[in-house]
């Protein structure tokens, strides 16, 4: 907002600078613009695009597993002991920590959404800085500002618009360096035709080293495979465990009622027989006494 204010303070002044001295010559740019136009940038903003869709992919199947642990403890509530409940509930109230630290690492002020955009603009913005200062300093203009949201430009002719100017600059510069590389690759190749060829013993100790060094990497590969292995099969050791307890439990109690439900049919049955076979005597009438 600070910003705002002083730039519209000097767009006001600016006419009367304009009398009382020599001409102001004023432009500007139009960021969105240029990096629409870099190819580079376009490439990059995909990349990170498709990275942001898998990683809001992986927080909805999260949040949905979480919905689902839910549902089912509702639907088992009237099986499971106290004990069982407030477990699943704490395993639960876990996920939903997962789910939100995961968000933040992805999406939070400080998250890789926000470093990683950061990370991709900032090459671009060096560049149109650069150019902006040659042709500031080439053409001899006084202010040149980015005609966006923050700067507040509330006209601007399309005649000061230099964009295109900074973009042909930065395209220029792309082209140089693409040309630089192309001429060290070029010369790589001729330096690698003009060497001798090496020795037999040269090459089998180079094929040698590259063995090794391939070995190497294998070898930490594996180190790290075996050990996200180690720490998944924890992992599933952790919830088979819990699983099996919970199935345990869950039998035992559905194995207590259905005692109990067997108790109280036997005592009914035992009641009703015991009925059957002693029938309460009718008390005598007046004729059977005579």
């Amino acid at each position: 907002m600070r910003n705002r204010f002083l730039i519209l303070c000097f767009l006001l002044t600016v006419p009367f600078w304009a009398n009382a001295q020599r001409s102001i010559k004023v432009a500007y740019i139009d960021m969105e613009y240029i990096l629409d136009n870099v190819p580079e940038y376009k490439e990059a903003s995909r990349q990170l695009e498709s990275r942001t869709q898998k990683w809001k992919s992986e927080i909805e199947k999260k949040m949905q597993h979480v919905e689902d642990m839910k549902q089912n403890l509702e639907n088992e509530r009237a099986l499971l002991t106290k004990e069982l409940i407030e477990e699943r509930e704490d395993e639960i109230a876990y996920e939903e920590k997962a789910i939100l630290a995961y968000q933040d690492e992805k999406f939070g002020p400080q998250g890789q959404f926000i470093v990683q955009k950061r990370q991709l603009i900032q090459p671009v913005q060096d560049q149109v800085f650069n150019a902006v200062q040659e042709i500031g300093e080439k053409r001899q203009y006084d202010f040149i500002f980015e005609n966006s949201a923050d700067a507040l430009l509330l006209f601007s002719a399309k005649r000061h618009d230099i964009s295109d100017q900074v973009l042909n600059i930065i395209q220029r510069s792309s082209r140089k360096l693409d040309l630089e590389y192309r001429r060290e690759e070029r010369d790589e190749k001729e330096k690698q035709a003009e060497e001798p060829y090496k020795s037999v013993e040269q090459a089998a100790e180079d094929k040698e080293e590259a063995a090794e060094r391939e070995a190497i990497r294998n070898a930490q590969e594996q180190e790290r495979q075996e050990l996200l292995n180690d720490r998944q099969r924890k992992r599933d050791s952790i919830r088979d465990a819990r699983q099996r307890e919970f199935e345990a439990r869950r039998a035992k109690l559905l194995a207590d009622r259905q005692r109990k439900r067997d108790s109280l049919q036997n005592l009914r049955e035992q009641r009703n027989n015991a009925n059957n076979a002693n029938p309460p005597s009718s008390p005598a009438t007046e004729e059977d006494e005579e």
